[in-house]
């Protein structure tokens, strides 16, 4: 009895397992990100890379809980009574002296090479990165893989960053790709470079036929003022003006980001005063901060557009103006060193 029940099933199931013994054994793996096969074949499209090698390094990328936080507070959320402390502390203030005195002659030569300043040179990357000490504990890898193919509100921006990570030349990386450290959005270096502004903008400035943003003071400084002449820094131009408000101003543009296009005239007729002389016709606009007195009223120029070119925030921009003008004030003076080299 039992012999023929056996008998009746493979019966049965028979044409089922013939049926699965005709479909094709799927060669399809499964992908460690949502998204990383398609990303992968762009990328050995447009360079000629080896698949398989950047499906190795992607499968080598992992996610970060941690990275996803952040990007959920950042500081630039803050209201600039609470953003100003964090970046106008007088070690960073002393730190970006000292760092301008020890390196004047370099800063100085870029500076007139691209007619941005040393004190924005400088600040930038101490607002950065603290003059290069604090850069990143983050793999690039796993903070771009991470943005790129889990954060659904900027994965396109992230995604393109990661594409032109992977496309970069060996040469314009401070090391192999797998061990560049950065900060949780994938920024490198001193200046903290996403890798489309490495491509763009980042140079040799030591002459060496490469790029070192980690390594190499001459990139480093020859980078960010590369990045803001190509911007538009206009040499010799005021950046932001503190405005002395009338007693009833009346109304006018608010700070939308965009390039300032309203003549001074037009603020000091409202009722918004710049604290120096400045051209009339001179474009602006007018930025109001939260100050730990109340709203501050700013008049902003080109150059502090330019500044948020490297970073949107205008709080992020003030700070660096800020710790620019610090800078300034508390180097040592061209004339004082050759005084002091010649009491010697």
């Amino acid at each position: 009895m039992i012999r023929s029940v056996f008998s009746i099933l493979l019966l049965l199931l028979a044409p089922c397992a013939a049926a699965l013994a005709q479909q094709p054994v799927s060669t399809v793996r499964s992908e460690v990100h949502p998204g990383e096969a398609a990303l992968i074949a762009e990328v050995a499209a447009d360079t000629g890379k080896d698949a398989a090698a950047l499906t190795a390094l992607l499968d080598g990328a992992q996610y970060k809980q941690s990275i996803i936080d952040t990007m959920m507070r950042p500081a630039e959320s803050k209201p600039w009574s609470e953003y100003r402390p964090i970046f106008l502390t007088p070690a960073r203030i002393d730190g970006g002296i000292a760092f301008y005195n020890e390196h004047r002659a370099l800063l100085d030569k870029i500076s007139a090479q691209y007619g941005v300043p040393s004190p924005i040179i400088v600040a930038i990357i101490g607002v950065e990165t603290s003059y290069g000490k604090i850069t990143g504990h983050y793999r690039v890898l796993d903070a771009l893989s991470t943005l790129a193919f889990h954060y659904p509100p900027r994965a396109a921006y992230f995604r393109g960053e990661l594409k032109t990570l992977l496309e970069l030349p060996q040469n314009m990386l401070a090391g192999p790709l797998d061990t560049l450290q950065g900060s949780y959005a994938g920024a490198q270096g001193w200046g903290q470079f996403m890798p489309s502004s490495i491509r763009d903008f980042a140079v040799d400035g030591d002459g060496d036929g490469r790029i070192d943003l980690n390594n190499s003071l001459p990139d480093i400084v020859a980078s960010v003022a590369h990045y803001f002449a190509a911007h538009g820094w206009e040499p010799d131009a005021p950046v932001a003006l503190r405005a002395l408000q009338g007693a009833a101003p009346d109304p006018v543009p608010e700070y939308a980001g965009a390039a300032p296009s309203t003549p001074i005239e037009q603020f000091v007729a409202a009722g918004y005063a710049p604290g120096a002389i400045v051209s009339p016709g001179a474009p602006a606009s007018l930025l109001t901060l939260q100050g730990d007195a109340g709203d501050e009223y700013w008049l902003t120029f080109q150059n502090f557009y330019v500044i948020t070119r490297y970073n949107k925030s205008p709080r992020y921009a003030m700070a660096v103006v800020q710790l620019a003008q610090e800078i300034a004030q508390g180097a040592v003076q061209p004339t004082e060193t050759a005084t002091a080299e010649a009491a010697r």
